[in-house]
């Protein structure tokens, strides 16, 4: 029996254009924690996480412009609970960015796929699928690991890991706030209104959390802009791909996030220790096996 020559051709028609775009911005979300960490050394993470969301909103505004017009009070709700816990979110992350290496925030920060299905139960008191309780004891394996920077102790949580898997779980909240008003609302108003609340509310916390504005850099300066206008494509990019993709199809593309991350960090110059490493590989199955649901194959599904 002859096999079927593995050519360019064959993997291209296994590989939409749309799942090569999802992937596309899945890289460049993987390289946006390095460009995070290389800003916290030149400002706070309050002003860059406000200055990085105002740029994304108010360039999402401008691409559905005509949309705008329509905006309702539910969509503004919408975008305001989700902008606040998107500026909660970040800003932790950036608070963790400057303690810890880009590729170990890379890898908790992706704590958030397991933790949505833990969340979704202590609230609604729905047990989770089997599979994510396996998931998250997979993830928190990695978890003990990727916390440990050395070797020294089993568990060892600083003050930048802590904020940063505090995040991941605020990332969790949005994505339930998220679920709670998709199919009530437009998309991509409630997409627009939240990224700008975000920012405005991380600039508006400044006063409170006793943060000034930096000194002039370009470093934070262009990566602000530069994140903004990233963040924005992101979601212009998912919201037309998800249209054909499969959500099953897209979270094993999304779940490369903290690979990328971990390969553009050891690039800019991150050294994990191997015990962090082994962590993170523990982490991306928990992500995938939180994700992945077993089916019996029948006639249908022993085609695909």
């Amino acid at each position: 029996m002859l096999l079927k020559p593995w050519t360019r051709t064959a993997v291209l028609s296994r590989f939409s254009r749309q799942e090569a775009a999802l992937l596309a911005v899945t890289v460049l979300w993987g390289g946006t924690f390095v460009v995070m960490h290389a800003a916290m050394a030149h400002s706070g993470p309050l002003f860059f996480v406000g200055l990085r969301f105002v740029v994304a909103g108010l360039a999402t505004m401008l691409v559905f412009r005509r949309l705008m017009a329509g905006v309702t009070q539910a969509e503004l709700l919408a975008g305001a609970a989700i902008g606040a816990s998107i500026c909660v979110a970040y800003a932790l992350l950036g608070q963790g960015l400057q303690s810890i290496e880009a590729s170990r925030a890379a890898f908790l920060t992706a704590l958030y796929v397991p933790a949505v299905p833990l969340l979704q139960w202590l609230l609604t008191r729905r047990a989770p699928h089997p599979m994510v309780w396996a998931g998250i004891g997979l993830a928190f394996i990695g978890l003990l690991l990727v916390s440990n920077p050395g070797g020294a102790s089993l568990w060892r949580l600083g003050v930048g890991e802590a904020a940063t898997i505090l995040g991941a779980f605020v990332i969790a909240l949005e994505i339930l706030l998220i679920g709670k008003y998709a199919g009530q609302v437009n998309v991509q108003r409630v997409t627009a209104i939240q990224l700008l609340v975000a920012g405005v509310c991380a600039l508006a916390a400044m006063p409170l959390a006793g943060e000034s504005v930096p000194a002039f850099s370009w470093v934070w300066a262009a990566s602000g802009v530069g994140l903004g206008l990233v963040r924005a494509l992101i979601h212009l990019t998912m919201n037309w791909a998800q249209q054909s993709v499969s959500p099953t199809r897209a979270t094993l593309i999304y779940a490369t996030d903290p690979v990328w991350a971990g390969i553009i960090g050891r690039i800019a110059g991150d050294r994990l220790p191997a015990t962090a490493l082994l962590g993170a590989v523990f982490i991306v199955a928990g992500i995938l096996a939180s994700e992945l649901r077993p089916r019996r194959l029948g006639p249908a599904a022993a085609t695909h």
